[in-house]
């Protein structure tokens, strides 16, 4: 297993991410250039992209974790880079498939998952040479907290859609999978400090357990895990929840 921790949101580094990572793990922390919020992602994600195709190519499996969902836009560019045509599988609360044309709060952070569909706010992708992926080879799981114009695009696109307990072997896209796991997507009382808390998700055990039957069929080719918290000492130390779910969550990589 190979991780890349990437200690931002957005563009703005987190000197105070502190992850239980293991030895061996590679900190990416390029220097941004100065300029707008969409220049300086697409460096960062860049940066991503390279090193997961560099892990790709000798056929190891990078697990990427960061702040936000953006960075799995490098993480995918990085697995096509290497030559792997990957469908998507999406744990998330929401369902970042938002564009900053219909987003009420501007959030940058809500429009992933439509960026791999083929939505381009550019500058923040030109550079990467992502490929669109067809709507039907992208799965969104959960997905419990939806804007209208969300709900409104996912019920005209072909982007299918899962419960967490539904997931088995049988439900997933055809092919190489790109995983991607918001841990915000846990119920919020079992994963405190979210930046966007929403009840009534599923339990942490639940999750995992998705997480390995998707881990388990061997063709996941990189795992991106948004830790789209609060830096929290107590949390986050040795021991602390969060500190343990991440843990558990690395344990079924390995």
């Amino acid at each position: 297993m190979t991780i890349l921790c990437v200690p931002y949101h957005l563009d703005d580094h987190l000197p105070a991410f502190r992850l239980p990572l293991p030895a061996g793990a590679v900190t990416v922390h390029p220097d941004l250039p100065e300029a707008d919020r969409w220049v300086r992602m697409a460096a960062l994600h860049e940066e991503v992209a390279d090193r997961v195709a560099d892990q790709v190519w000798v056929g190891r499996v990078p697990t990427v974790l960061s702040g936000d969902c953006m960075v799995a836009l490098g993480t995918a560019a990085g697995v096509q880079r290497a030559g792997v045509d990957p469908a998507v599988v999406w744990f998330d609360a929401h369902g970042d498939v938002q564009t900053m044309e219909t987003s009420a709060s501007g959030y940058e952070g809500g429009i992933p998952l439509r960026v791999l569909a083929g939505y381009r706010p550019d500058p923040a992708t030109d550079r990467l040479g992502l490929r669109d992926i067809a709507e039907e080879r992208l799965l969104l799981v959960d997905g419990r907290d939806l804007d209208p114009p969300e709900e409104e695009y996912l019920r005209t696109s072909a982007v299918r859609r899962s419960k967490v307990t539904d997931i088995e072997p049988g439900t997933l896209p055809e092919g190489p999978l790109l995983l991607h796991v918001d841990l915000d997507v846990i119920d919020a009382a079992e994963a405190p400090g979210l930046l966007f808390p929403t009840p009534g998700g599923p339990r942490t055990g639940e999750v995992l357990s998705a997480v390995r039957t998707i881990l388990g069929t061997g063709r996941v080719v990189a795992l991106s895990v948004g830790c789209t918290w609060h830096a929290d000492e107590e949390l986050d130390a040795e021991g602390g929840v969060r500190s343990r779910l991440l843990t558990e969550l690395l344990a079924s990589v390995s």
